[in-house]
C-alpha cells in the first residue's frame, strides 16, 4: 500500500438493530487504521426502534430501502453506491469489533492487492447459541489463508474494492448468500478471496427456533443458485443433525457444560438442517464429497 491515505467506507445493513449499533459505531470510531480515512454509511431498511438516532448521533451517512424493495444484496449495492471510499468494509449490525486493529486486518489485504475480496473471523459471547460457536469455529478458523482455495466468503464482516464492485454488483434477487455468489464471480474471473484471522468480530444472534430456521431455509434456496448440484435428502437431514448433535455434546462435555447446553443444542441442530432441507431439497443430487464438504459438522 502507498504512502497516501486510502478511504475506507464502512457500510452497514440495520434494521432494528439499535441493541448493539452503539457499540458497533463505538468499535469503528476506536479503530487503529493509519493508512485510512474512514466514513460510516448504514442502510437501513426501516427500522422502528432507535436505530436511525443513534446512526445519527454517530455522524453517519444514513440511505434507506424500503422493507419491501429490501434485498440483501440491494441494500448493500445502495450502500456501495453512496460510499466515496477506495475499499469498501461491509459489517453487520450486530457484529462488534473485537479489537482497535480489526479494520486495518480486514482492509490491508485488499488495498495492497493480495486479495479482492477479504472476509474476516466471527465468534460468539457468552450468550451465544453453543452450537453456533460451533459453526463459527468451522467456516471461521484462526490461521489466515491469503488466498484461500474456494470462493466461501461472509458479509458480516467483509472487504472489497470498490472498482471490484462497481464491475461485479451484488446480485439483487438472491434470498440471501449474496457474499458467496459475488465470490465466486470473481473467482472465476481469476481474482482472489481471502480470509484474514486477525478481522475479528462478534457476531450477536438473537434469534429464536424458528428464526434460525427460516434464515437456514433463506440460505438454502439461495445456495441452489450458487451451486445448482446441492440436494438435501430427508436422510441427510436426520444424518447431519445426528452428527452435529454428537460432535456438538462432545465439545459441550470436553468443558463441562454438556447438561446446560444439550437441549439447545438438538434444538439448534433441527432448526439448522430441518431448515436448510425446506429450502434446498428440489434441487438435483450432487456429488457425496461437495455435499458433505458444504453440510457436514467436521
Amino acid at each position: 500500500m502507498n504512502q497516501c491515505k486510502l478511504k475506507a467506507s464502512v457500510i452497514i445493513r440495520t434494521y432494528n438493530e439499535a441493541r448493539h449499533l452503539p457499540d458497533l459505531l463505538k468499535g469503528i470510531r476506536s479503530q487503529i487504521a493509519p493508512g485510512f480515512d474512514i466514513e460510516v454509511i448504514v442502510v437501513d431498511s426501516g427500522s422502528s426502534d432507535t436505530t436511525l438516532a443513534i446512526a445519527e448521533s454517530y455522524k453517519c451517512r444514513i440511505e434507506h430501502i424500503r422493507k419491501e424493495d429490501f434485498s440483501f444484496g440491494r441494500s448493500l449495492n445502495i450502500g456501495c453506491q453512496a460510499a466515496t471510499g477506495d475499499v469498501l468494509v461491509i459489517v453487520s449490525g450486530h457484529c462488534i469489533p473485537a479489537n482497535q486493529n480489526w479494520l486495518a486486518s480486514i482492509a490491508t489485504p485488499v488495498a495492497d492487492g493480495k486479495v479482492a475480496m477479504a472476509y474476516g473471523r466471527q465468534i460468539g459471547d457468552d450468550n451465544s447459541r453453543f452450537s453456533e460457536c460451533m459453526i463459527f469455529g468451522k467456516y471461521f478458523p484462526s490461521s489466515s489463508q491469503l488466498p484461500q482455495q474456494g470462493f466461501y466468503c461472509n458479509n458480516a464482516n467483509s472487504a472489497l474494492l470498490r472498482s471490484v464492485w462497481q464491475n461485479n454488483p451484488f446480485d439483487e434477487e438472491l434470498s440471501g448468500l449474496e457474499d458467496m455468489y459475488l465470490a465466486k464471480q470473481i473467482s472465476s474471473k481469476g481474482m482472489k478471496i481471502g480470509y484474514v484471522a486477525d478481522a475479528v468480530v462478534y457476531h450477536l444472534h438473537q434469534e429464536d427456533w424458528s428464526r434460525i430456521k427460516n434464515r437456514f431455509e433463506r440460505e438454502s434456496i439461495a445456495l441452489q443458485h450458487i451451486m445448482p448440484e446441492v440436494h438435501l435428502r430427508l436422510i441427510d437431514f436426520a444424518r447431519y443433525t445426528i452428527s452435529s448433535v454428537f460432535y456438538d455434546s462432545v465439545s459441550a462435555f470436553k468443558i463441562g457444560l454438556l447438561f446446560k447446553y444439550f437441549p439447545e443444542i438438538v434444538m439448534y441442530r433441527i432448526a439448522q438442517y430441518w431448515g436448510s432441507y425446506r429450502g434446498n431439497h428440489y434441487h438435483r443430487k450432487m456429488s457425496r464429497e461437495r455435499k458433505e464438504r458444504y453440510f457436514y459438522p467436521r
